[in-house]
């Protein structure tokens, strides 16, 4: 089959489109025909193997252990493992594989659930990742409800687009920041304030936030402080610097670190993809509350371009790769 492979960490220079086997299937897995990829920033950090962290938590020290990139998928189960139940060949998925930048992938039974029927696989293959990311964030961590004053920092990128969607729909006023040519995007997503950086300062506006979601900024602790009414939920998901140790995740443990001393609840956490939030969010996609926004789809070949599109931090939702 055709594949996107790395064997050694780098930046995309490393990657291959070659040919290699089929992936086998352990008892629990699904193989499943790739129709689609999601491109996120987690590819980025298994290519390049950084920061450190990510070679120690089990994806290799010196090479990567699972050589053909990419998670995000949607596809149709081709074979099941002995084990599995929910699942068999002829079901249209979506989910979270191994090797998913290729024309088939391996993916645990528990991090796949049926594809929303009104969505297209490219659509649905955009949903996995960053979806689940905002709606933990918002219901786990943020613990929103009804008629809380809400602000969404990276408001146009791939979580930032579920989040403004997924706020509004449990009915949260929404206040969203990102930059001047992605003010009418965010707007059409529901957001009832949308906030131009590079004009207006949210840390320096009057309004207090009861939840403010941090995606894709480096505002400091002391601004979001400001910004966050004194009882608020500040909940940090993104802002990288690119250090080859902690990548920007100081500015996450500093807040973990504070947020017993203060009023204040300040905290962080790592997204966990699993079948029943898959099945949340169908719900929410099939009743029209929620629709995956993509800005660029690539061809499977064209891997490298789409993470190079990916690094330059212009994309207005996600980014897709058609297998």
């Amino acid at each position: 089959m055709k594949a996107i492979v790395q064997d050694a960490y780098g930046t995309t220079d490393v990657l291959q489109f070659r040919d290699v086997d089929p992936p086998h299937i352990a008892d629990d897995e699904v193989l499943v025909r790739v129709h689609a990829a999601g491109v996120d920033r987690g590819v980025w950090h298994l290519m390049t193997g950084r920061p450190y962290p990510v070679r120690l938590a089990g994806y290799g020290l010196r090479s990567p252990k699972t050589p053909v990139l990419g998670m995000d998928l949607a596809g149709v189960v081709e074979a099941v493992g002995r084990d599995v139940t929910r699942f068999q060949p002829g079901d249209e998925v979506f989910g979270i594989g191994k090797g998913a930048f290729a024309e088939y992938a391996r993916a645990p039974e528990d991090k796949l659930a049926p594809k929303p029927a009104n969505l297209t696989f490219e659509q649905a293959a955009a949903v996995p990742i960053s979806g689940t990311a905002a709606l933990q964030a918002l219901r786990d961590h943020g613990r929103v409800r009804p008629g809380q004053q809400v602000l969404i920092i990276g408001a146009s990128g791939g979580v930032g687009t579920f989040a403004v969607q997924l706020a509004k729909a449990v009915g949260a006023e929404v206040s969203a920041v990102c930059s001047t040519t992605k003010v009418d995007l965010v707007a059409s997503l529901g957001a009832d304030h949308v906030i131009d950086y590079t004009r207006d300062d949210f840390a320096e506006a009057e309004s207090r936030y009861d939840v403010i979601l941090d995606i894709g900024g480096n505002s400091s602790l002391s601004r979001l402080r400001k910004a966050l009414a004194p009882d608020g939920t500040l909940v940090i998901t993104g802002g990288e610097t690119g250090g080859r140790w902690l990548g920007g995740t100081d500015r996450q443990i500093r807040a973990r670190v504070l947020s017993p001393f203060v009023s204040q609840t300040l905290t962080t956490f790592i997204s966990k993809e699993n079948y029943e939030d898959l099945l949340v969010l169908n719900e929410f996609i099939e009743a029209g509350a929620v629709k995956p926004v993509i800005d660029r789809t690539y061809a499977l070949r064209e891997a490298p371009e789409a993470i190079r599109y990916l690094q330059e931090g212009r994309a207005r939702g996600k980014i897709v790769i058609a297998a």
